[in-house]
Formats: C-alpha cells, structure tokens, sequence
C-alpha cells in the first residue's frame, strides 16, 4: 500500500543534553551513530564544531522512518530551536536588560527549571529581568545544580552555594555562560516578555501544585520563607 511506519522521539522540556543524548541511545528505532563519542564531536557531526551544545535543542516530539539517524533528530532539533529563539526574541519586550538571543536563551533555560507551572513562568522572569537590570545576583539554585554536573547527589548544600564559579550565580553577577536546560517554548517567551511587578525575589509556597509565592522586599520574602518552613515542618511531622 505504500503506507511507510513512523516512530517518535520525545525531548523533554527541562532535559540536560546529557540527559538528550541518553534518550536518543536507549532509542531502539534509531540508527545510533555518536554513541560513545563526547559532546565536542557530536556538534562537529552537526557542522558546528566549538558550539556548547547546551540548551540548543528545542524540546518536542519527533517522528521519524526507518533507516533516520541520532544526527538527523538533533539537527531537526536544532533548527527548530533556531526558529522559536528567532521568533521569541522578534517579538521581545522594548528595554530588556539582556542584548542577545543568546541571553535570551540562558534566561529561558534557567525559567525552565525553576517552575513547571507555565502561568508563573513570566512572572518568575520578571523576577530575574528586575534583578539583572539593577545588578542584583540572581542567585537561582538550578545554575549552582547545573555547574556541580555529575557531582550533584540531590542535596544542594550551603558549601555548594558558597563554592565560586561560572554557573553559581549566589557569587557571580549576571547570566551564566551558557543555558543549563532545554527550555520549551513558554520559557521562551517568558524570557523575552517578562511579567514586571517590581519583585526581587519568590519562595515556593510548600502547596501541592508545587506554586511560588513573590515578593517585593527582602521582608517579605523573609515572611513567605517562614511560611514555606511551616508548612514543610507540618508535612514532615507524621513521618
């Protein structure tokens, strides 16, 4: 009949590009050819050889025939991300205190991991935005997570903060160096269309829906951390 099988791949919003390039080998489907290689040659495979592949990759499923290759996936990948960052940062909000798309998307990525509810995700870029506009550190764990690789264990510790370097943004100012996630297309926008309130800083509630609650001063934000203690002690005591 001529009818042709197709399969799909699934690139998460949120994901690592280490953690792409694991779903991309423990697909069956797929002929695999960078297995075993690093990220250096994967990017040469993609005529971009020097690039930091980090963040480069926009999150969606993808179908594919028989016989496609990891490469043509990371490329479509690629060149979709290409598309939504340019149409993103098209539309971009007038005085933004970051000057490239490519600030645009360490932004977005960071947006990304730091909430999963998308109504919050433009507020908590207004957040940030507020911050780099007034050169106040941003001071975001998931940068400090990113920049500790496989050394994180799952427990952020005060030492951690503490550590200097590229991605710990609680001792460097500004943006980290390159995007720690691959953000989806909210984020995008958020990135680049930030809900301003004038608030410097938010805590998550402890609520089920896994909410935030945002401040505009540091007493403020003091009092919802009060809050968010209290209602992790309660949830915690039976245990």
């Amino acid at each position: 009949s001529g009818a042709v099988v197709q399969r799909s791949v699934t690139i998460v919003e949120g994901w690592t590009f280490r953690d792409l390039r694991r779903a991309l080998e423990q697909e069956p489907h797929l002929d695999n050819t960078l297995a075993g290689q690093d990220d250096a040659a994967v990017m040469a495979a993609l005529d971009e050889s020097g690039t930091h592949p980090e963040g480069l990759f926009f999150p969606d499923t993808y179908l594919f025939g028989k016989g496609t290759t990891d490469v043509e996936i990371l490329h479509q990948a690629r060149e979709r991300m290409r598309r939504e960052l340019d149409a993103a940062w098209n539309a971009r909000a007038d005085g933004l205190p970051i000057g490239t798309p490519y600030d645009a998307l360490i932004l977005a990525s960071i947006v990304e991991k730091e909430t999963a509810l998308a109504p919050e995700r433009p507020r908590i870029a207004g957040v940030f935005t507020e911050r780099l506009r007034i050169g106040m550190r941003l001071q975001t764990d998931p940068t400090v997570i990113y920049g500790l690789g496989a050394g994180y264990d799952g427990n952020l510790r005060r030492a951690d903060l503490e550590r200097d370097g590229p991605y710990n943004t609680y001792t460097r100012a500004g943006l980290p160096p390159t995007p720690i996630a691959l953000p989806g297309a909210e984020a995008l926008r958020a990135a680049v269309q930030p809900e301003e309130r004038d608030e410097l800083y938010f805590v998550a509630t402890g609520l089920p829906d896994g909410s935030h609650e945002f401040s505009r001063t540091l007493a403020e934000h003091d009092a919802a951390v009060r809050r968010y203690l209290a209602r992790y002690r309660q949830r915690h005591s039976g245990r």
